[in-house]
């Protein structure tokens, strides 16, 4: 008796566990459908077309996390120049392709000219500094920064001097290496940083120097810098220049300047290496128009076309940043026949200019002829924007464009890169790594001494 009721109790109990299990199972499944149905009634709106969201992780699905850019690409075949894409819950407005990111980011600049509230970058930046700040501070210190920048001597000879000072320890490090292979990352790091030193504090640093290294770590590792020179400014805006938002402003302008132009450098010889018949040529030019023994200037780019070619498809080619730096919209927006509401996140989306079929002959090839006319003069291109545009473009672009020519000029004048023994130039892989910069895979390289 007492058996049969403990097995009637047993029997009980599974039954009311099983339903339960499948009340439990049957209301997930009602609220998950519910904020699908949901979510999908919000996204159709008058908002961009894209895909239909999943429960909570929305469109992750379709995207690869490694290369989102790929991915985004993808998407746009199908959705086209302005479409919404979700991240889990979160909606994000996606423009591709020269003139639609153009008209967002110059002709409508005040409409998309916000930095977007990311988490990540909020927890990190605290919306402080140049590149997440907003409003007031951020017109505050762009002022501030450009200014100040200029009284430095940035777009002058002054510059120019210290990029061409720079030039000289950099060969050196080279040779030193006495044609054997090596790594060329943290020496363009080293170089390419104490530009912005001898400019922010007057001096350079040994590449071997253990405090510089460090720096150069710390950089590589996207960690915060501490200790800055503290600066005051009177009048309305000095609240904004406290020493967290000048720690910050600071760090902006040695992240900007020398991670991507570091990175472009690297990606220009490993190019190089690839195509030995670009890299004559732009050795013939600097052999036609620079005196041997003497240093590559500025002005020496008017007369330089096809070096100057190069140099712009190494940017656009290598694609640094290819995702832009999020934006948003300070309020309700209509833009290409849609309505984006105030504050959503957008991405304008550099690879899909750097790479849009209408404005590139052979986007996905490394190709200088796209900068060059049928008579091999250089040819300025609106499409490309690997600093972005509008208000929010990179404050540092004419360092960069300086050093970048410069550095690049000054390589090439004294050295011939080749891949090490072992290895062919069917070998070199142009993918690159995965980060939100795209940079090279790991790579060694070999130099020798022009004649």
């Amino acid at each position: 008796m007492i058996s049969s009721l403990r097995l009637f109790t047993m029997t009980f109990l599974i039954y009311l566990l099983t339903r339960i299990d499948l009340l439990l199972y049957f209301t997930t499944c009602v609220v998950l459908f519910l904020y699908w149905i949901n979510g999908s009634k919000k996204s159709n709106g008058n908002m961009p077309p894209g895909p239909k969201p999943l429960p909570l992780i929305g469109n992750l699905n379709l995207v690869n996390l490694k290369k989102p850019y790929e991915s985004l690409m993808e998407l746009s075949e199908k959705y086209g120049e302005i479409f919404t894409v979700h991240f889990g819950p979160k909606k994000i407005v996606v423009i591709v392709g020269y003139s639609a990111v153009k008209d967002a980011l110059v002709n409508r600049a005040d409409d998309f000219g916000e930095r977007a509230d990311v988490p990540i970058f909020k927890l990190l930046f605290k919306e402080k500094g140049i590149i997440f700040s907003n409003g007031e501070l951020w017109k505050a210190l762009r002022r501030f920064t450009l200014s100040t920048l200029r009284d430095f001597g940035m777009g002058k000879k002054t510059v120019e001097a210290k990029i061409q000072d720079e030039l000289l320890p950099l060969i050196e490090k080279f040779k030193s290496h006495n044609g054997k292979p090596f790594d060329t990352n943290i020496i363009m790091n080293s170089a390419v940083s104490n530009v912005i030193c001898s400019i922010m504090f007057g001096k350079r640093f040994e590449y071997d120097d253990p405090v510089f290294k460090k720096l150069i770590e710390i950089f590589g590792e996207n960690a915060r810098l501490v200790g800055t020179p503290k600066i005051m400014e009177s009048g309305k805006a000095e609240k904004y220049f406290d020493d967290e938002n000048l720690v910050h402003s600071v760090l902006d302008l040695f992240a900007a300047g020398t991670e991507t132009t570091s990175t472009t450098l690297r990606w220009g010889i490993l190019l190089m290496m690839k195509y030995p018949e670009i890299q004559k040529k732009v050795q013939e030019e600097i052999r036609s128009h620079i005196k041997q023994g003497q240093m590559p200037t500025v002005d020496d780019r008017r007369n330089m076309p096809y070096t100057e070619a190069v140099i712009h498809e190494i940017q656009r080619f290598a694609n640094i940043v290819p995702l832009n730096l999020s934006h948003t919209t300070p309020s309700d927006v209509y833009f290409r026949g849609y309505c984006i509401p105030k504050g959503t996140e957008v991405i304008p989306f550099l690879t899909s200019v750097l790479y849009d079929k209408t404005q590139w002959k052979t986007p996905y090839e490394f190709n200088p002829n796209h900068f060059l006319d049928a008579n091999g003069k250089f040819v300025k291109r609106d499409a490309f924007m690997p600093f972005s545009a509008g208000r929010r473009a990179c404050v540092g672009e004419s360092l960069a464009r300086m050093e970048l020519f410069l550095f690049f000029t000054g390589l090439l004048q004294t050295f011939t890169f080749y891949p090490p023994p072992g290895v062919s130039r069917k070998d070199i892989n142009l993918k690159p790594g995965i980060g939100f910069t795209l940079v090279p895979l790991p790579h060694l390289v070999c130099v020798k001494l022009n004649d």
